[in-house]
Order: structure tokens, then sequence, then C-alpha cells
């Protein structure tokens, strides 16, 4: 990897690693969640929306491992069937 590339690669990563945490010390408000009937303790802002962001990251990959999976499934299937 050249020098500007590994630059670039960094000064992105700052800036993420910054904008993060502006937005976490911006809300650190308390909050509660309640969720059919369901109440959560008193957390900041910030943790829910970044906990919200790495849950979705997390399921929309696995979401997509299975979709594949049955896709791979179906089609050897139909494979042997031939």
């Amino acid at each position: 990897m050249s020098s500007f590339k590994r630059a670039v690669l960094v000064a992105f990563a700052l800036v993420v690693v910054f904008a993060t945490m502006i937005f976490i010390l911006e809300n650190q408000q308390p909050t509660s969640l309640v969720f059919l009937g369901w109440s959560s303790p008193e957390l900041p802002a910030s943790l829910i929306f970044i906990g919200a962001l790495l849950l979705g990251m997390a399921i929309g990959p696995a979401m997509g491992f299975i979709a594949y999976k049955r896709k791979a499934a179906k089609l050897k299937r139909n494979l042997l069937k031939s």
C-alpha cells in the first residue's frame, strides 16, 4: 500500500473517531426506552444509538449469510436432482 493511500486511510479513520467522540459527548442526556411494556434503565442517548447501530451491523450480515446459505442449498438440491 502506498504512503499516500495509507495517509488518506489514517486521516479518514481519525475523522470517524473524532466524529464519534463528538456525537457521544453531545448526547449525554439520560434516556429511558419503553417498548411493549418493557422499560430500559436510564442510559445516555448516545449509548442507545450506538448500541442500535452495532446491533444492526451484526444482524444485517447475519441475515445476508443465512440467505446465501439457503440459496446455495437450494441450488445444490437442484443440481443433485438433475
